[in-house]
Parts: structure tokens; sequence; C-alpha cells
């Protein structure tokens, strides 16, 4: 089989959609088509690209870099012949985003670029949820992706609405050597003892919510650092035995670091889409959500902890 452009969509479509069915659907073919003409193209590249589970599919680890190349592909392709109007720089948008510490936001910049190609995005880091509740609310920005805990959900004015990306089990990141490293997972009352490294107050309910667990496992940290510094540099205290700390699912270790699942899964965070309505129009709004959507789930297919989790979640729930 000759690969060809129609091919790279199909695989897009599918990873975005996380559904051959869904995909199916938003390309306006049958589902059998579709699964016809996956099986030609994994053929073609001699391996499997998705991992067929219960809920969907999900990238393999090939199929992630040959999905990033696709779309890297695609994006060239409807760039071949492009001239920008004289006036280009009168008609290019700016949608001005506010982010905070989300695993989504690389993902959903690169994908929205793709998708909306007369779109700039610029981009602001902002960590506190509350803080960007604001500034959408004061029209400095027009979309966003913050952060909510369950039954503490996103609260804003009527000139503002939002979407769930998605809503992860929050893991905990030890020292490789950690006593209770070897482990599949770690109550959180065995930890009572251990430094924590905690990020500060995001105005959301963090970290009311990790207190609230502590205090239901029966004990209260006894000794807490609080820590806003890039990923990198916390892990790395972290390997060298300073502390744990509650991290997000899909943060990949570095060496000396293990990342597992708190038994019971005590804590839950949720990723949200947020945006002014006469900023944004729906079809861009729709295409910021997708976007964002995708980059989960293909972070989410590379981090091993996580995949793991909810191979054995499903299993315990019969899915």
């Amino acid at each position: 089989m000759e690969l060809e452009l129609r091919h790279l969509r199909v695989l897009c479509a599918i990873a975005d959609a996380g559904s051959v069915g869904r995909a199916a659907s938003e390309l306006g073919y049958s589902q059998p088509a579709i699964s016809t003409q996956l099986r030609r193209i994994e053929r073609h590249f001699g391996q499997s690209l998705f991992e067929r589970r219960a809920t969907g599919v999900m990238p393999t680890q090939y199929g992630v870099e040959v999905v990033a190349q696709a779309r890297d592909v695609l994006a060239r392709a409807a760039a071949i012949g492009y001239r920008p109007p004289a006036d280009a720089a009168g008609t290019r948008r700016t949608l001005r985003v506010a982010a905070t510490n989300s695993p989504v936001l690389s993902g959903m910049v690169s994908r929205v670029r793709a998708r909306l190609p007369d779109v700039t995005l610029a981009v602001s880091s902002v960590y506190s949820s509350s803080r960007i509740v604001e500034l959408l609310e004061d029209g400095a920005v027009d979309a966003a992706v913050a952060a909510d805990y369950p039954g503490m959900e996103l609260k804003h004015a009527d000139t503002v609405t939002h979407r769930g990306i998605v809503t992860e089990p929050t893991f905990v990141a030890l020292p490789a050597r950690h006593r209770l490293g070897h482990r599949a997972q770690v109550s959180l009352a065995d930890l009572a003892d251990d430094a924590w490294f905690l990020t500060p107050d995001d105005g959301a309910g963090w970290p009311g919510v990790f207190y609230t667990a502590c205090a239901a496992a029966g004990f209260s940290p006894v000794a807490v650092h609080e820590f806003l510094g890039d990923q990198l540099q916390l892990q790395s205290m972290i390997a060298d035995g300073l502390g744990v700390s509650v991290v997000q699912a899909t943060l990949r270790p570095i060496p000396d670091v293990v990342i597992r699942p708190l038994t019971g899964t005590p804590l839950w965070c949720r990723y949200v889409l947020a945006w002014r309505h006469d900023a944004v129009a729906e079809e861009t709004a729709d295409a910021l959500f997708h976007s964002a959507a995708s980059a989960y789930r293909e972070l989410a297919g590379r981090s091993p902890h996580l995949t793991a989790w909810a191979a054995r979640t499903w299993r315990a729930s019969g899915a």
C-alpha cells in the first residue's frame, strides 16, 4: 500500500477521538471502513499503532511517534501554495490563553497551530486557577486551561463557560530507594511520617483537598515544604531523598524516582478549558478542547504507571 495523506488523516482522527467509531463518525465513514483502513495502515508500518481497549483505543509508543509525524506532514501539506493576503497582519487572530501547571499545554498548542493556522496563541503561565477566572471575567485573556477538584468545580460569571478536559487520579512520586518504592501502589497513610513537597494555594481547593485526604487517612503531615518550581528540580530533590510529592499522573520520572498510584485513589484533579463567549467562537473553542483532549490521551499513552493503573482499575470494575 502506498501511504497517502488520507491515511494520515485517519490516524490523526483516531488518535484525537480515542475511538475508531468516533473517528469514523467525524470523517463521515462507517466504522468497518475505518477499521479496515487502519489494519491496512498498520500492515504498511509493520506493527500496531493503537492498543485496543474496552473503552476505545490508545496509541502505542510507536503509534505516538507516527501520529506526531503525520500531524507535521499534514500541516506542511496544508501550507503548500498558501499565500497570506496583503492585509494578513490585520486578519490574523491572536488568542490570549492563560494556563495553569497542566501537562496538556504543549501538545494542545502544537495541535491548535495545525487545526487553526490563522490563529496565533499568546500563552501566559498563571498558576492560580482563581486568578485565571478573574482574568477571564475581566477580559484580560480569552481562553484558559485551569484546574479544579471533584465537588469543588470551577465557578465563574455567565460571560465565561468551561468544559472538562479530563479528570485524572493524583499519584505520588517517591525516591526509588524509598521503603515503599517496590510496591505497585502506595497507601497515603503509609506516608504519614514522610516530608512532603506541596505546591501553594491555587484558589480552587488545593492544598485543602490534600489535607482533607490525609485527615481521612488518619494523620497530619509532619513536614511540608511549599514548592513552586520546575518539575525537574522537584524530582531531583525527591531523588535525593528529601521528601515525597503528589504529582500529575502523566509525569515522566527521572532516574532514581518512581511514580506510584495511591491506594483507593483519594485525590483527583480535573483540567478544564474555559473561555469567554464574546471572544472565542464555538468552532475555535471546539478546536481548543479537542486539541487539549488529544494531547492528554497521547501523554497518558506514554505513561506506563498510568496505563498500568487504568488496566488494573478496569479489571477490578469488570470493564
